[in-house]
C-alpha cells in the first residue's frame, strides 16, 4: 500500500477546504483531497450569497442580534462575534484572490440582498450563482499553486489515530486512508494535521437541495475515531426547492423572497400571515414548517413562489441561473408562480469545534459544514454558512501554521489496509435497497415534524441496517458505494438520538409530543460521544 506524506492534508473542496489549503500553502506542503472533482461541492451549489455588513446604516451588532435571535437561545455567542468581526476582512480575502461581488450601477457600493430573518440588506453576492463563482476563482488559484497536491476521485475511509494504532501518550490523528475510485485502490496519507472540510450531509433524507455527495463522511469518520458530536437534531429544511419532476435538487433561492416573492398555496392564496408577522421572510424553520402545514391541510403536493409582480428585465439582471432554469422547465417566472417544497438543506451540528477548527483530538481540525463551532445554535440565519466557512478557515489556517512552526508530529508508520477474507461483491442491489431505505426513513420519521413514536420507530430500523451495512463492508472489498451507504447511516442515527435527547420543541427540532420551547431547563447541547468502535482498517 501506498502512503503519501505531507505537511497538511485538508479533505474536502469546499469553500471551507479551498481557503484553508491557500492559506496553509504559504507554510508548507498541503496534501487537498476530494472524493469527486476539485470543483463539485456543497459550496458550488450556493446561490443566495454571504452575509457581511457592508452598509454604512447596518451595524455588526444588528448582525449578531440577528443570527442569536434566528439561533433560538442555542449560539455560542463568543462564537457569533468572533466570526461576525472578522467578516469584512474575510470578504477583502476573496475579492483578493479574484472573486466579484455585485456592485450597484453606476456606483462602488455593493447591490446587497436581504434574506430571511435579517434586520438589513447585508448579503453579497455574485448573480445567483454566489457559491459557484467563489469556487471557479478558489480552486484555479488551487490547481497553480506550487504547493497543493490536488487528489481527486478518492474518498476517505477512515482516520488514524495513535490510539488505533495501539501508542502509548495522548491519543492524536496521524493521517487518513483513502480508496482512489478510478483505480479501486486503497492508500495513505500521514500528515501532522488533518482538517477535515467535508461538508454536510443532506442525502441522509429524501429530498434534498445537496448534490449527491453530501453524506456526512467527515463527522460519521470523527464520530467512529470517538470526536463528540453535536446538535445534529438541528437539520435546516430549505422552505423553497424547486418542484418539478425534470428538476433534481435545485433550489429557489430565499433571496427570491428577499425581493418581494410571495408564496401562495395551490388555490392562489396568500398564508405565511397565518403563521409569521414577517410572512415569506420569517427564518426558515417557521417557513419550512408553514409550508408543510398549508400542503397537509389542503392535501397539495406543492405551493408556489409568486414574484410575478416583477418585471422580467430584473428578474434576469438579478437572477439569471433561476430564471434560465426554470424557463427550461417551462416556468417562466416573470408570468407563471415557481411550484416549490421543503427540502432538507444544511446541518446546523457537526463535530464539536472551535472557531480556530480545534477539536478534541490532537491533530484533527474541522471546518465549514462539517463542524459545530456554535454560529447557528437551533437554527442557521440565511447566508451565514459561507461566511462561517470562510472566517473559520482562516483561523484554522493562522492555528495550524503557529503549530506547524512547533513540529511535534510523532514518528509513526501506518499500516497497511488489511482486506481479510473480503471479496468483490455480487449484490450490488442490496447497498441501493439499503441507500434507499435509510433515506426514505429519515423522511418520513425524522423530517420537519417529528414525534416520539416516529423517532423510536426510525432508531430501531437505521440500527438494523447499519448492522446489515456492517457485515457488508467487512465481507467485501471497499467501494465508494458502500463507504457513502455505511456513513449516511452513520448521521442517521446520530440525527436521531440527537432529537430524542430533545425533549422540547426549539428552532429547527419541532415535535409534536413537546411542542412548547423548554425556557426553564433546556439542554445547551445534545452531545453523543460514544465511538460506535467500527474502523475496521
Amino acid at each position: 500500500m501506498e502512503t503519501r506524506e505531507s505537511d497538511f492534508l485538508v479533505i474536502g473542496s469546499g469553500l471551507a477546504g479551498m481557503m484553508t489549503a491557500l492559506q496553509l500553502a504559504e507554510t508548507g506542503r498541503v496534501m487537498l483531497v476530494t472524493k469527486r472533482g476539485l470543483q463539485d461541492s456543497n459550496s458550488d451549489w450556493a446561490q443566495g450569497g454571504i452575509s457581511c455588513v457592508m452598509d454604512p446604516e447596518d451595524t455588526p451588532e444588528a448582525h449578531i442580534r440577528d443570527t442569536l435571535a434566528t439561533g433560538g437561545g442555542l449560539c455560542n455567542e463568543e462564537a457569533v462575534r468572533a466570526i461576525i468581526a472578522q467578516a469584512p476582512d474575510s470578504i477583502r480575502d476573496l475579492e483578493q484572490y479574484g472573486v466579484r461581488f455585485e456592485r450597484k450601477t453606476g456606483s462602488e457600493a455593493y447591490d446587497l440582498g436581504q434574506e430571511a430573518g435579517h434586520s438589513a440588506r447585508r448579503v453579497l453576492h455574485a448573480g445567483d450563482i454566489t457559491g459557484r463563482e467563489m469556487i471557479r476563482v478558489l480552486s484555479a488559484r488551487v490547481e497553480a499553486h506550487p504547493r497543493i497536491t490536488v487528489l481527486t476521485h478518492c474518498m476517505a475511509i477512515d482516520l488514524v489515530t495513535t490510539g488505533w494504532l495501539g501508542l502509548s501518550g495522548s491519543n492524536r490523528c496521524v493521517g487518513c486512508y483513502f480508496i482512489d475510485e478510478r483505480k479501486s485502490e486503497i492508500f495513505a496519507v500521514r500528515a501532522p494535521y488533518t482538517v477535515l472540510a467535508t461538508g454536510g450531509a443532506g442525502k441522509v433524507y429524501l429530498y434534498t437541495s445537496n448534490p449527491d455527495l453530501a453524506t456526512g463522511d467527515g463527522i460519521a469518520m470523527a464520530w467512529r475515531a470517538g470526536l463528540p458530536i453535536k446538535n445534529m437534531e438541528f437539520v435546516q429544511f430549505h422552505p423553497t426547492c424547486l418542484f418539478h419532476s425534470k428538476a433534481k435538487s435545485f433550489l429557489i433561492s430565499e433571496a427570491v423572497r428577499g425581493e418581494g416573492a410571495v408564496l401562495v398555496n395551490a388555490g392562489g392564496q396568500s398564508f405565511m400571515d397565518r403563521y409569521d408577522e414577517r410572512m415569506a421572510l420569517a427564518p426558515r424553520d417557521i417557513v419550512a414548517r408553514a409550508i408543510d402545514q398549508e400542503m397537509k391541510r389542503r392535501g397539495d403536493r406543492c405551493v408556489f413562489l409568486d414574484i410575478t409582480h416583477r418585471d422580467k428585465d430584473f428578474l434576469v439582471k438579478r437572477f439569471p441561473n433561476i430564471y434560465a432554469t426554470c424557463l427550461k422547465l417551462g416556468i417562466d417566472m416573470a408570468v407563471d408562480p415557481i411550484p416549490v417544497v421543503p427540502a432538507a438543506h444544511y446541518l446546523c451540528g457537526g463535530v464539536e469545534a472551535r472557531v480556530n477548527g480545534e477539536t478534541a483530538l490532537e491533530g484533527l481540525f474541522v471546518c465549514g459544514e462539517t463542524a459545530c463551532t456554535g454560529m447557528h445554535g437551533a437554527n442557521r440565519l440565511a447566508s451565514n454558512s459561507l461566511l462561517e466557512a470562510l472566517v473559520c478557515a482562516k483561523e484554522t489556517a493562522r492555528t495550524l501554521t503557529d503549530r506547524h512552526q512547533q513540529g511535534d508530529m510523532p514518528d509513526v508508520t501506518i499500516p497497511d489496509w488489511r482486506f481479510g477474507d473480503a471479496a468483490p461483491s455480487d449484490e450490488a442491489v442490496v447497498v441501493e435497497h439499503n441507500w434507499n431505505e435509510v433515506r426514505t426513513c429519515m423522511w418520513d420519521y425524522v423530517g420537519i415534524v417529528r414525534t416520539n413514536k416516529r423517532l423510536e420507530r426510525a432508531k430501531r430500523r437505521i440500527r438494523n441496517l447499519r448492522r446489515e451495512i456492517r457485515q457488508y463492508y467487512l465481507e467485501y472489498f471497499v467501494t465508494v458505494d458502500v463507504l457513502e451507504l455505511r456513513n449516511i447511516a452513520a448521521i442517521a442515527e446520530l440525527v436521531i438520538r440527537s432529537a430524542e435527547m430533545r425533549r422540547e420543541s426549539r428552532g429547527l427540532h419541532f415535535t409534536l409530543d413537546y411542542p412548547a420551547l423548554d425556557a426553564s431547563s433546556p439542554i445547551r447541547e445534545s452531545r453523543i460521544i460514544d465511538a460506535p468502535g467500527d474502523c475496521e482498517h
